[in-house]
Parts: C-alpha cells; sequence; structure tokens
C-alpha cells in the first residue's frame, strides 16, 4: 500500500472529525480534495487503442495533495529558474518567540499579513542603507519537523540592488543582522498592538491578558533568531522553498504505519538533528496537518522590491540590461501527458503493447458512497 494511501486512511476515518461546518472552509475542501484525487469522484478520460481501454482520472490539483503538489513544484522550480537573473542571492530566516505562535495561528488575517511585514522591513532598511532596489521572495510556513505550528519566514533577496536614478546594479550590499532583528521584532509587535487596539485580534484570554502576554515578550525576549546566509545560487533556496510551497507538511515517506485509530510517523527533533518515530492519535494527527492548510485563495509564495508584478512589468527589462545578462525565454507549460513523461518516465497514453492511445469521451464525475 502506498504512503499517500495511508494519508487518505487518516483522512477517510477522521472525516467526522473535519468534514463538518465549524471547520475552516480550505480545511474541507483540501482534505476532500486528498480523497476524491485520482478517483471517479473528480471524472475521468476515456482513451483506447485497438485492444485495450484506459481511465485516466482526473487529479484535484490541490496543493496539500502529494502527487499533485509534486508535478506542480517541479514546473515552478523551472519557471523560476528561467525567471530569477543569475546573480549571488542572500537567504534569511525571520522567526519569532513561541509564545507568539498560537496567536498567529488563532488569527490568520494577521498571519497572512507577515511576508508583507517582513519584505518591508528588508527593502526599508535597504533604501535608507543602500538607496537601491532588490529582488525578494517571501515564503510564509507554520510548521517544524515535528508538525507543530511555528509561524516564520523564508526570504530569498538579491545580493545586489539597483540604482534606479543611474540604472546601475550595486554587486554587493552589506546587511547588519541585529538593525534588522530589531526591525523585524518592531513590526511584529506594533502589528500585534495594533490589532489588539482595533479589536481585531481573537483570543481566549481577555484583551488585558493579552496586553500582558505581549509585554511579557517584550521583555523576555530582546533578541530574535534570524538567519543570514549569503549564497552563490538562487537554486539552493528554490530547492528547499519548492519542498514546502505546493506540497503537503509532512513528506509522504515520514507516514510509517496507520492502525485502527493512530498514525505512526517520522518527526524531526531539531535539537538533535535525527528522525523519531511518532505515534498520534487520529483526531490529533488531523489537527496538526489542518493547522497548515493555507487558506483559500492566498499565495503560499509572495514577491516584493522589483519582484512584485506592478514594479516587474515596468523594470524588468532594465534589469537585465543593467546586470548585463539576456532575459530567458518563459518556459512552455508542459502539458498533463507530457509532463509525466518527463518528470516520472512514465506514457500514460501507451498501452501495455506500446500502441498509442487515442481519447474516446469525458465521463462526468461519479459520487463516491
Amino acid at each position: 500500500m502506498s504512503d499517500l494511501n495511508l494519508l487518505k486512511q487518516v483522512l477517510e476515518a477522521t472525516r467526522n472529525e473535519w468534514d463538518r461546518p465549524g471547520t475552516r472552509p480550505a480545511v474541507r475542501k483540501n482534505f476532500a480534495a486528498v480523497l476524491d484525487c485520482g478517483t471517479a469522484a473528480l471524472g475521468w478520460e476515456l482513451y483506447a487503442s485497438d485492444s485495450e481501454e484506459r481511465r485516466c482520472y482526473h487529479r484535484c490539483k490541490s496543493r496539500f495533495c502529494s502527487s499533485c503538489g509534486y508535478r506542480a513544484t517541479l514546473l515552478w522550480l523551472e519557471q523560476q529558474e528561467a525567471a530569477l537573473p543569475d546573480i549571488p542571492y542572500t537567504s534569511i530566516v525571520f522567526t519569532m518567540p513561541r509564545e507568539l505562535w498560537s496567536i498567529f495561528r488563532r488569527n490568520r488575517h494577521l498571519l497572512h499579513d507577515l511576508p508583507a511585514l517582513g519584505a518591508e522591513v528588508i527593502q526599508q532598511w535597504i533604501r535608507i542603507k543602500h538607496g537601491v532596489r532588490v529582488l525578494v521572495i517571501v515564503v510564509p510556513h507554520t510548521f517544524g519537523g515535528d508538525l507543530k505550528f511555528n509561524c516564520h519566514l523564508h526570504i530569498l533577496m538579491s545580493a545586489g540592488g539597483l540604482d534606479e536614478s543611474s540604472g546601475r546594479w550595486i554587486p554587493r550590499l552589506r546587511l547588519e543582522k541585529d538593525a534588522l532583528m530589531r526591525n523585524w521584532r518592531r513590526a511584529v509587535m506594533d502589528h500585534l498592538g495594533r490589532a489588539l487596539k482595533a479589536d481585531v485580534l481573537k483570543s481566549d484570554l481577555g484583551l488585558e491578558e493579552v496586553g500582558r502576554l505581549l509585554s511579557i515578550v517584550q521583555a523576555r525576549h530582546p533578541r530574535w533568531i534570524i538567519f543570514l546566509d549569503r549564497i552563490a545560487s538562487k537554486a539552493h533556496f528554490l530547492r528547499y522553498a519548492a519542498r514546502y510551497v505546493r506540497r503537503p507538511p509532512i513528506a509522504t515517506w515520514r507516514l510509517l504505519k496507520v492502525t485502527s485509530n493512530e498514525v505512526d510517523f517520522l518527526a524531526k527533533d531539531t535539537r538533535a538533528g535525527v528522525m523519531v518515530q511518532t505515534r498520534c492519535r487520529f483526531p490529533d494527527f488531523v489537527r496538526l496537518l489542518a493547522a497548515h492548510v493555507p487558506d483559500l485563495y492566498r499565495h503560499a509564495i509572495r514577491y516584493f522590491g522589483l519582484l512584485a508584478p506592478r514594479a516587474k512589468g515596468n523594470n524588468w527589462a532594465g534589469l537585465f540590461i543593467a546586470l548585463g545578462q539576456e532575459m530567458r525565454e518563459f518556459p512552455p507549460r508542459l502539458s498533463w501527458r507530457d509532463s509525466l513523461v518527463r518528470y516520472f518516465g512514465v506514457d500514460p497514453l501507451i498501452d501495455s503493447r506500446g500502441h498509442e492511445m487515442r481519447w474516446v469521451r469525458r465521463e462526468r464525475p461519479v459520487k463516491v458512497m
């Protein structure tokens, strides 16, 4: 039995836990999509050769589906490799104290603001210190190796910047880790303070208790952990980010066994740097997964600075001129058949005798009882 079927087993067994009105719409939609993926519930295309017929079931295309997400990830990687210029980059990670994680988990409208906050912290400091604009990609991340909710940002920033007044590219920008940390801390705490004052911050605690909690965080954590790592190539960051942006929070190989009411999986002990076998009851495991399902119509990757959609349209050609590089053509999007051949080495339209199959008809979804 495949690992993907193990996940389906858990979701099917816990359907009463998540498929109900009180559950976030994104969770219900994505979990149901994973169960329906590759089944008659989504319909299928019928292909035939002279000797046999084959049903090719429609896929769910959910970011939470391991199968669909892997194909989408490979397509995204090719597009980003072609679009981004070949220059040195800097990888930045913005974290926050664990006392704030539950606040952002409960207040997803505030969680959605974190990428813009992080990007603005970087861009504002760069503008003041160097007077240039940079390329920024932000990947919001909500989970660690143990699946617990842990919100932080993974950011790719160009190591150089564009002086728009002269059209000159400045190849190296010096970053000050402490200054960025202080600005990030201030931005997050101010954001929460404004939300509290506007009464848009939900909590099981009262307003006064939340205010005291924020004051305690300020006092106990004068220094937040951030990471800076200058990298020579965009490929390293893109490969790392791609593992998370279009795939579920747990890799399928980490699912070990499903019993009648429990699931065994491998969790990462970050302190020891080892994988630990963990057993979790179905409802608890599903709650862990559900916290990391992105809300509907929210982007898993955000682009800022010279990569912002509006700025990219106006200045993209000028950027490549300043860098002395040629813009690469955007790779054409592969068809379903071509992508399976390229990425998985399987041609779904060749029958068991090696003959080409032809399309016959499309069948409507069949409700699964």
